[in-house]
């Protein structure tokens, strides 16, 4: 053999075996993909999109991924979100909007008001919201919430978030509000949510929309299908002033600079006590209970897994389609993940989602809302926006209030 045909049969060689393990790491936990799905590959610099099968004792689920290097500094993610807090669109078409290359759906929202008849449904996410760096909203009472079950030790509060410091992270966010006057002050409940606690005060501002807001104060902190209360009452305060009121909550956009406050119960005998134009200052933020560091951007769900293993008590015996998230690499590597969906795929159980990420490589993990709202999107090469990469369960993308959107600068 020539010194010639020795360096081509070398390459070969590499060749064949660089081709094999590629094929291995696009099957990740299982076999091949179905031949009709999306390619694999880099979508952008420090983003990149598999597809795989994953079995399960009961089954082959199959699985959308897309890895994010967050120590690309062109790579970052931050919320996609209508614009308002009680409204909501397709998530390729927030992405499509927003300029992002990627994302996967968001939380668990008010979807439904079968109880409470002739009450507006908002479609608000159940969990705070920052995006940008600006929180949008606070938490609805745990008995509030749409959606499964929490697992033991979780809450409404708990978030997914990126700080300023280009690090994932999962915490807890608490609202901290109050609403002062000359003579006193008194704290504030709620901000931009559907549901507020009972006898307290919610604020809300522009952020939310022209969504009626009778729908928070109806239920209670533990029973989301009890009656709507009917001590209520609706302060409007402009430019730091109070400037009308009413018994009832409204409707209608709220412009910028103004704020209406809408009580319940001992709430509502607050406000009573605020007149025409008296001088009131409204003060709200959401303050994390783990990190000190700003974050850019958070959203709503609950964990799944923390330090690299599964909180106890998660269920095993649902099954359903999925969204969920994974951190990795000290929360600089971040994992976006969701399911097919339809009568011709199988779902997986939070157990089993929490096992698929940290087989993955999570070590922490964070549950989205599922069902008819997974969805994952992701820019096809050479393509101007990102298009569905899974199987939505009812055919086509449910609109939602929110998800998790991956951005590339130049």
């Amino acid at each position: 053999m020539t010194k010639r045909q020795r360096r081509f049969t070398a390459y070969r060689t590499a060749l064949t075996l660089l081709t094999a393990l590629g094929s291995l790491a696009g099957a990740a936990l299982s076999g091949a993909a179905p031949a009709e799905a999306a390619p694999r590959g880099r979508i952008a610099p420090g983003v990149v999109y598999e597809h795989f099968d994953i079995q399960v004792a009961r089954g082959t689920a199959h699985g959308h991924l897309l890895r994010v290097d967050l120590t690309d500094p062109h790579v970052t993610l931050d919320l996609l979100h209508p614009g308002k807090v009680a409204g909501r669109a397709p998530l390729s078409q927030l992405a499509r909007t927003q300029g992002a290359v990627a994302g996967v759906n968001g939380d668990f929202f008010n979807i439904s008001e079968a109880q409470h008849p002739g009450v507006e449904v908002t479609g608000a996410a159940v969990g705070p919201a920052v995006a940008s760096g600006r929180a949008l909203k606070a938490a609805v009472p745990k008995g509030q919430r749409f959606g499964p079950a929490l697992p033991p030790g979780t809450s409404t509060r708990d978030v997914i978030g990126m700080g300023v410091d280009r690090r994932a992270r999962l915490d807890d966010m608490a609202l901290s509000g109050s609403v002062r006057t000359a003579t006193g002050s008194f704290p504030l409940g709620g901000l931009n949510q559907y549901a507020l606690p009972v006898n307290s005060v919610g604020a809300f501002t522009a952020d939310w929309g022209s969504v009626s807001r009778v729908r928070a104060t109806c239920g209670t902190d533990t029973n989301r299908a009890a009656p709507c209360s009917e001590d209520t009452h609706e302060v409007t305060v402009k430019d730091g002033r109070v400037v009308s009121w009413a018994d009832d909550p409204g409707r209608g956009a709220i412009p910028a600079g103004t704020t209406v406050l809408v009580g319940r119960e001992a709430g509502a005998a607050q406000l009573r006590k605020l007149v025409p134009g008296q001088p009131v200052k409204v003060l709200h933020e959401l303050v994390a209970a783990a990190s000190k560091v700003a974050y850019r951007f958070a959203v709503g769900g609950y964990p799944v897994l923390t330090g690299g293993q599964p909180l106890p008590g998660l269920d095993d015996s649902a099954v359903a389609v999925r969204s969920a998230v994974g951190i990795a690499g000290g929360g600089k590597r971040v994992l976006l993940f969701s399911l097919d969906g339809g009568s011709a795929y199988r779902g997986l159980t939070v157990a089993e989602v929490a096992a698929t990420l940290r087989k993955l490589g999570a070590t922490d993990a964070f549950s989205l809302d599922g069902g008819g709202s997974s969805t994952l999107v992701a820019r096809a090469p050479g393509a101007s926006a990102p298009t569905v990469r899974n199987h939505p369960s009812g055919g086509a993308e449910r609109a939602v209030p929110n998800g998790i959107g991956v951005f590339v600068t130049p």
